[in-house]
């Protein structure tokens, strides 16, 4: 592919690589955008040239083609210096459970933090063990069960902050303890994206992300993607390979779509969930914030040390009962009830916590995650109102 003078341009800053990285005008005709192709086969002229395919920079639809090469360039360019590679896979999940895959040996253990998002949680109780492995999960919260656990680890899965709760954990700790035992640290950055944090650079091994939230943005597309650093590319590069998985076409480019206004969609959330947040903190009906950003957060000195932002996701814990919950939730008009987040509109769950929790069960009262879109913040507390109403009613 002809270079133009632009596409990989390292010493350029987040903003203008979202917006340029990954493309290539004039190897398409000066076309801005790369076209969609959508591809299987691939024609050789000779023999000789079919035998060498292996060599080839497009051997097979599966492999790659100028779409998938595009997204992964672009990936692979905002992560950062420290990343050698990333490949795509059909969704966030299988990010987190590849990563896990290309790093666990038998005999060891890989670990998990007990707030972990609980499909990544139902891999280790009923997957990890096929690998001759060991689920474990460790409280995020203590610096001593971090550090005792990673004994005979060969995996440690990180997030944070933690699913549902958004406990900070010191990730600092979490690599120190993984680097003196060996094992691979595997990062489930979704909910900060390389533009609020960047894993690799914090000493992580490989990087996993769906996709289909921020990165996508518009709640119409399923995609994973995983980054790794140079020690632990071949392995990761060779597994996706081997397990002959890709994400879709459509999905790839409408990802590289939405990565061009990443930035500017996620100042937005930020801006709207600070607000948002703020003003919960206020209501008699909230016994809590769960979010690190705020300074009262018990994780916020974490959060600040690490992150240079946070996303629109963040929990409340009401005063109240199971069904006080359901109704505030059910009396909301702007929020849809619906898993996922990350898009352009705002959501809300009812935390499940009762089959995700075994190290620190959670005690306090029903949690509402709330996802912040891109509506105006005022339309947003409205609605809120609204679900404080129906409680109290």
């Amino acid at each position: 592919m002809a270079d133009d003078g632009r596409k990989n341009r390292t010493n350029w800053r987040t903003d203008t690589q979202l917006a340029h990285a990954g493309l290539d005008p004039m190897s398409f005709h000066g076309f801005v955008n790369p076209p969609v192709v959508r591809a299987s086969t691939v024609l050789h002229k000779t023999v000789e040239s079919m035998l060498a395919r292996g060599e080839h920079r497009y051997p097979y639809g599966l492999m790659n083609t100028p779409t998938i090469e595009a997204l992964t360039t672009a990936l692979t360019s905002i992560e950062g210096k420290e990343t050698a590679g990333t490949v795509l896979v059909p969704s966030g999940l299988a990010s987190v459970t590849i990563g896990i895959m290309a790093a666990v040996r038998p005999q060891t253990k890989v670990l998990f933090p007990d707030n972990v998002y609980f499909p990544s949680r139902r891999f280790g109780d009923e997957v990890v063990s096929m690998f001759g492995a060991e689920a474990v999960y460790y409280d995020p919260l203590s610096n001593d069960d971090i550090r005792a656990k990673m004994k005979g680890a060969s995996v440690a899965v990180v997030e944070a902050p933690g699913s549902l709760t958004f406990e900070m954990p010191d990730i600092a700790v979490i690599v120190a303890a993984a680097e003196e035992e060996g094992a691979v640290t595997v990062f489930d950055n979704t909910w900060a994206t390389p533009l609020l944090y960047r894993p690799l650079e914090h000493g992580i091994d490989i990087a996993a992300y769906a996709g289909t939230k921020y990165f996508g943005g518009h709640s119409d597309l399923m995609i994973g993607s995983i980054s790794a650093n140079a020690a632990t590319w071949p392995r990761l590069d060779r597994l996706h390979r081997v397990l002959g998985l890709q994400a879709g076409t459509e999905e790839i480019w409408l990802t590289l779509r939405g990565l061009k206004t990443m930035s500017v969609r996620l100042a937005r959330h930020q801006q709207s969930a600070f607000k948002i947040a703020e003003w919960l903190k206020e209501r008699p009906e909230v016994a809590r914030v769960l979010c690190p950003g705020l300074p009262d957060d018990p994780g916020h000195s974490l959060w600040k040390r690490d992150f240079s932002g946070m996303s629109g996701l963040f929990a409340i814990v009401l005063k109240g009962s199971l069904e006080e919950a359901k109704r505030f939730i059910n009396a909301l008009e702007l929020f849809g009830i619906g898993a996922s987040w990350g898009g352009f509109e705002s959501l809300v769950i009812l935390a499940e916590l009762e089959q995700s929790r075994s190290v620190r069960p959670w005690t306090e009262g029903p949690v509402i995650r709330l996802h912040i879109g891109l509506e105006d913040p005022a339309d947003i507390i409205e609605d809120l109102e609204r679900g404080f109403a129906a409680m109290a009613a």
